[in-house]
């Protein structure tokens, strides 16, 4: 039997290879449904989660609004708190949310500071 690796994401034992994909190696995992190939964990990537204020988890093209009033380094302007921002943009950095603020322009967010809108 083949030394499969445990699920990168929810770390599962029970990670099996997907046998009808005759074009490269998929390893499944039955507990959380994720997807990957032998060619992701060689990468050396890292699966990164970025969660929200109220701890929900953030994708590119999300829409989100802000939780708390944000003043803008260098200048006397404050983002309010309510603010929509869409189609945000994660990015692995200090600051983890790339987007435009409406009113403002192009800005980087902590994701700690937003909350994920419906």
């Amino acid at each position: 039997m083949e030394n499969i690796p445990n699920c990168p994401k929810c770390n599962s034992t029970y990670a099996y290879i997907d046998s009808s994909n005759t074009e490269k190696e998929l390893y499944n995992c039955p507990e959380c449904a994720h997807e990957w190939s032998d060619v992701e964990k060689s990468s050396g990537e890292e699966l990164t989660e970025y969660r929200d204020a109220n701890g929900n988890i953030l994708k590119d093209g999300d829409t989100v609004s802000l939780v708390k009033d944000l003043k803008i380094k260098g200048t006397s302007k404050v983002i309010k708190v309510g603010t929509k921002v869409k189609n945000i943009r994660l990015v692995n950095s200090d600051h983890d949310i790339d987007c435009k603020v409406p009113g403002f322009g192009p800005m980087k967010l902590k994701s700690e500071f937003v909350k994920k809108l419906a």
